[in-house]
């Protein structure tokens, strides 16, 4: 007789209001197995996850854990089950080091105990030996980065006999080391006879490490397969409910006059340290590079973020020296930065403030208040982005990762740019709203803006760049056409190749 499923869900519903976010949602979980959850931002992934975590509680449906009826779920009833989550955001405390962390997490929570410091210690040791981390136990949290604090989270759920892990955009901070090593993690876990459920954006990790996928739209179900008998195109097609032949759209504009020049700039303390190349009106120039090469490092000192100490930045002509980012913003740099929680969006602040934050002298000049014009403004570009919301008195943390990308990049087409630049533009969001976010740039670029897209997505950057700057230990190696191969790009990326267009 075959074992019972780890998790099985039926017929899940779940409603905010009148706002229906699970439809009759079936999905199950094998023991040794990752089952990847897929779907475009508001298709309910977050939802069942919290309904499975215990956070929220369903309307309808049944769940079952081991072959056994859960019924609703609560934090501690969920973690008593063996259901553990990884978060994008460790929910670790900061200020503690990784053994009381970890301490705190899996010791009993009793009113009187004698804590035992070295047993403590060598319990994290042991726990991040396993999965492969080399952090130290006595090290504060605080001092991890991201993607070592996500190694926490992981060793605290193998200390506590997890049998159903939750993983959910686990890679989006990681560096391609890191995640190479997070994916051993996972492949270890699933061979310990752990159900892994998986939730992330990028296809090819899916198609990596998944042995199942199961897709979710409009809050319903719509698609779960054996991953050896999907592709790509199939998977595209379940998530946004339309073929999506032409995921890049193609280039309708013909290069200008150069906008933006810049040669053999260089700032000490940074990646930045011989860099030539200029960029057209009308022109999506990519910028390809290894993690480290120094591309976002360059973006800082075009937007005067860093200074420019070698070499010189022409624009449109005329020598520049930007001291500080209201200079760049003066002279008609904008910026959409990677980090959209941290530097693109202020989360409780309404999408107005948001989008006219970088020309409030412009639109409040003086002492005169003037909201209605930046309601218009706002209600204006909501419009012409496509910004799915309620309204631009919304808050910016009710948007989804894909809409909150689209009012910061509304924020500095505000200020009318000669040249844009994007840093990882569709870093964490949805095939649909990438696939609107590139519709955007390539009109933007018809009328005639001059856009540096930087990206780590490989095929992003082929399939948008009408010419690829690829960066190297912070130099430029390489100026290639657009339609270079991934192979050439590569090569260029490790200091192998060299090439002009």
């Amino acid at each position: 007789m075959a074992a019972p499923n780890l998790l099985e869900l039926r017929g899940l519903t779940k409603s905010y209001g009148g706002v229906r976010a699970l439809r009759g949602v079936d999905f199950d979980l094998k023991a040794g197995e990752v089952h990847a959850l897929l779907g475009e931002n508001g298709a309910g992934k977050s939802t069942l996850i919290k309904i499975v975590t215990g956070a929220v509680a369903n309307d309808g449906g049944t769940i079952a854990i081991g072959g056994q009826a859960a019924g609703p779920l609560t934090p501690a009833s969920s973690r008593k089950l063996g259901v553990a989550c990884i978060y994008q955001q460790p929910a670790l405390f900061p200020d503690l080091t990784v053994a009381e962390n970890i301490g705190l997490r899996l010791e009993p929570a009793t009113g009187f105990r004698t804590v035992r410091w070295q047993g403590r210690h060598d319990q994290a040791a042991q726990l991040l030996r396993r999965i492969g981390a080399r952090i130290d136990p006595e090290t504060e949290v605080g001092r991890l980065s991201m993607p070592e604090q996500q190694l926490v989270e992981i060793a605290c759920a193998v200390g506590a006999g997890a049998r159903i892990v939750i993983m959910d955009e686990p890679t989006a901070s990681l560096t391609q080391t890191e995640q190479h090593l997070l994916f051993a993690v996972v492949r270890d876990l699933r061979a310990n006879g752990v159900g892994v459920i998986y939730i992330s954006h990028r296809l090819e990790e899916i198609f990596g490490l998944a042995d199942r996928v199961t897709v979710l739209r409009d809050g319903q179900s719509v698609g779960s397969h054996p991953v050896a008998e999907i592709d790509e195109a199939g998977l595209i097609k379940l998530m946004v409910g339309r073929e999506m032949t032409q995921i890049y759209p193609p280039s309708e504009s013909a290069p200008g006059e150069v906008v933006l020049s810049i040669k053999h700039a260089g700032c000490s303390g940074t990646r930045v340290s011989d860099v030539t190349f200029d960029v057209r009106a009308g022109e999506v120039l990519g910028l390809a590079g290894l993690v480290g090469a120094g591309r976002t490092d360059l973006a800082r000192v075009l937007f005067g973020l860093l200074p420019c100490e070698r070499g010189e930045i022409r624009l449109q002509g005329r020598a520049v020296r930007f001291r500080s980012p209201q200079d760049a913003i003066a002279a008609g740099i904008g910026f959409v930065p990677e980090d959209r929680r941290r530097h693109g969006v202020v989360l409780d602040m309404p999408i107005a403030e948001n989008m006219t934050m970088a020309i409030h002298r412009r639109i409040f000049p003086g002492a005169w208040l003037r909201f209605g014009a930046e309601r218009r403004l706002a209600q204006g570009y909501i419009g012409e982005l496509a910004v799915k919301t309620s309204g631009p008195d919304a808050p910016g943390g009710s948007l989804s990762g894909g809409n909150q990308q689209k009012v910061s990049l509304a924020r500095w087409l505000a200020t009318h740019p000669k040249v844009l630049i994007l840093d990882e533009p569709t870093q964490g969001v949805d095939v649909g709203a990438k696939s609107e976010i590139h519709k955007i740039v390539r009109r933007l670029a018809k009328q005639g803006l001059a856009v540096i897209l930087i990206s780590s997505d490989l095929p992003e950057v082929l399939g948008m760049s009408d010419r690829i700057g690829v960066m190297c230990a912070g130099v430029l190696t390489a100026i290639l056409p657009g339609k270079s191969g991934a192979a050439e790009v590569m090569a260029a990326a490790l200091g192998q190749a060299k090439g002009a267009a």
